[in-house]
C-alpha cells in the first residue's frame, strides 16, 4: 500500500534523515586503509545506541535473505554492490566501499548510501561513483508533483546508459516511512510518463547502483552480499526524498555537514 505523509509527518522524519546523514559522514571520514568492516559495524552500532535510534537491518529478514541480517550497516566492497554483510576484512588501498545505512528515529525511517574509495583511487572507480551520484541528482530533480515514477526511473537510466553502464532492475528505490521498505518500487530503468503519479507526501528512497561491465548479480555464501557476476566493481548512491508542493526535500542531505 502506498502511503502519503502530511507536512507535519515529513517534519517528524527530519531527525531520522539528519541522523543517517551524520552517521554516514562520520563513517566515511573514519574509514581508511586498514579499517575492518566489523569495526565499521561496531561504530555504527555505538552511534545508534547513543542516539536512542533503532536499526532497520539487524533483525531484517526478507524473502531474499538467508537469515536475519544481524548487523546494522551494509558494507559492500569492490565487486560487492548491495547488501554487503560486514565480515572480518581489513580494507586495502584502492578498495571501493559502499555503505548503506537505515535507522528508525521516533518511529520514522530514513535510508541512505554512499560510495567512496580508500587510498589511491582508480579513474574508472571514480567515474562509476560519479555516475551513481549524478543519476541520483537527476532522480531527485524529477521527484516532483505532476511527474510519475517512470520519470524518475527514466532519469536514472539516461545518466547510466549515456555513461555506458547496464542497469539491473531487480533492486531499486522504494517507499519509506514507518518501515524501511514500502510501496512503490522505483526501478532504475523505466519509461517517462508511466507509473504511479507523484503526489505531495510521497517519501521515497531513491538509489541508483551500477556495475562497471555487467548487470548480473550473484549472492555470496553468506546469503546476503550481492556481487557482480564478472568480478567488476559496483557503486551505490541513495537518499531519502520527500515530495512536496514546493519541490523535493532530501531528508538525508549531507551538505549541511560540509560534505557531498
Amino acid at each position: 500500500m502506498i502511503e502519503l505523509r502530511t507536512p507535519a509527518e515529513i517534519d517528524q522524519m527530519r531527525p531520522a534523515g539528519r541522523f543517517v546523514a551524520e552517521v554516514l559522514a562520520t563513517l566515511r571520514d573514519e574509514t581508511t586503509v586498514g579499517t575492518n568492516l566489523l569495526a565499521i559495524d561496531r561504530r555504527a552500532h555505538d552511534l545508534i545506541r547513543r542516539a536512542g535510534a533503532e536499526s532497520c537491518y539487524i533483525d531484517y529478514h526478507p524473502s531474499f535473505g538467508a537469515s536475519p541480517f544481524g548487523k546494522v550497516i551494509c558494507t559492500s566492497v569492490n565487486d560487492a554492490v548491495l547488501h554487503g554483510l560486514p565480515h572480518d576484512y581489513d580494507l586495502r588501498g584502492g578498495d571501493l566501499v559502499s555503505l548503506d545505512f537505515a535507522v528508525s528515529v521516533d518511529g520514522w525511517v530514513a535510508d541512505s548510501a554512499v560510495s567512496f574509495v580508500v587510498g589511491t583511487a582508480r579513474d574508472e572507480d571514480l567515474a562509476l561513483i560519479d555516475t551513481t551520484e549524478r543519476a541520483l541528482e537527476a532522480a531527485i530533480a524529477h521527484a516532483r508533483v505532476g511527474n510519475r515514477i517512470g520519470d524518475i526511473s527514466a532519469a536514472i537510466s539516461h545518466v547510466a546508459t549515456t555513461d555506458g553502464y547496464r542497469i539491473n532492475t531487480d533492486f531499486g528505490g522504494h517507499g519509506v516511512g514507518r518501515t524501511m521498505h514500502g510501496d512503490p518500487h522505483v526501478p532504475n530503468d523505466g519509461k517517462a510518463g508511466r507509473g504511479y503519479p507523484l503526489r505531495p507526501g510521497l517519501v521515497l528512497a531513491l538509489e541508483p547502483w551500477f556495475l562497471q561491465t555487467t548487470d548480473g548479480l550473484v549472492t555470496d555464501p553468506d546469503g546476503w552480499t550481492l556481487r557482480s557476476v564478472d568480478g567488476s566493481r559496483g557503486a551505490h548512491s541513495e537518499h531519502t526524498v520527500a515530495i512536496t508542493e514546493e519541490g523535493p526535500i532530501v531528508l538525508t542531505d549531507r551538505s549541511f555537514l560540509g560534505v557531498d
